[in-house]
């Protein structure tokens, strides 16, 4: 009958009796029936309460046990509900942002993934170029010298990138840090500085496939598409070349993936 009542089956019971949460007034020696009184009612509802709510039952046990925890338990499910809120309207986001793209809204297809970007050594070399044919040369020619000079070792995966200390893209006097993740720290020289970068819990990042001189239209998509989905840049960007001058003939061939520290608001 007190299952029937408050509409929770007698299994659910015979658990709440095993784990000390909710213990029967009386138990038949014979026949092993549970007895509850409506005095018991309280509690019952408290626990479904406090369960519905999305506590554990070893969280509502330590509730029902010292009352004055309750807040505590409360306030750190409403953050957790919160957070698994902002996840979920995140993903809404990102699929209505997808729809988008493939209803032929954008004029170039991005795809933007969020992903952690990971700690790395680097050796790095930062100066303000005029141009990208300018950076051309620096990367190839002078840096890679130079650590080869110091018998740096590149990490494995590789993982080669620029930041650009502007904030924004430019096309001309580009304050640029070229980035090559290495094995190990090694002394500074007049051209390269090694330091370790923390990794990034979350960067927005979009694939541009082709020629460098209209990576613009990748860094217009992607911080459009940070605006519109509610997250704020808190980092300078990166670009991470996956393919390039390096190992493909065309340019139509390079492939370059735009990354973009954020934060949610």
């Amino acid at each position: 009958m007190f299952s029937k009542i408050n509409r929770i089956t007698t299994k659910t019971l015979r658990h709440y009796d095993e784990i000390g949460l909710l213990k029967p007034e009386h138990v038949d020696a014979f026949t092993g029936y549970r007895y509850y009184t409506t005095s018991q009612l309280m509690q019952l509802h408290k626990i479904i309460t406090l369960k519905q709510m999305g506590l554990s039952l070893s969280d509502i046990k330590e509730v029902l046990s010292n009352p004055k925890a309750i807040d505590l338990f409360l306030k750190l499910k409403e953050q957790d509900v919160l957070n698994t809120l902002r996840a979920e309207n995140a993903k809404l986001l990102q699929i209505r942002s997808y729809l988008s793209c493939i209803k032929g809204e954008n004029q170039k297809m991005y795809t933007p993934i969020i992903k952690e970007l990971p700690e790395v050594i680097v050796a790095s070399m930062r100066q303000v170029v005029a141009s990208y044919e300018e950076f051309f040369h620096l990367c190839p020619n002078v840096m890679a010298k130079e650590m080869e000079r110091l018998g740096c070792i590149c990490a494995v995966p590789a993982y080669c990138f620029n930041i650009y200390h502007d904030g924004e893209y430019k096309e001309k006097d580009i304050d640029v840090e070229i980035c090559e993740a290495v094995t190990e720290l090694k002394e500074d020289t007049a051209l390269l500085k090694f330091k370790k970068m923390d990794k990034v819990s979350r960067a927005v990042c979009v694939l541009h496939k082709g020629p460098y001189n209209n990576l613009g239209e990748a860094y217009a998509f992607i911080f459009n598409w940070i605006k519109e989905n509610n997250y704020e840049v808190i980092d300078d960007p990166r670009e991470s070349f996956i393919d390039g001058i390096w190992n493909k003939e065309s340019e139509e061939d390079w492939l370059t993936e735009v990354q973009v520290p954020v934060c949610m608001k």
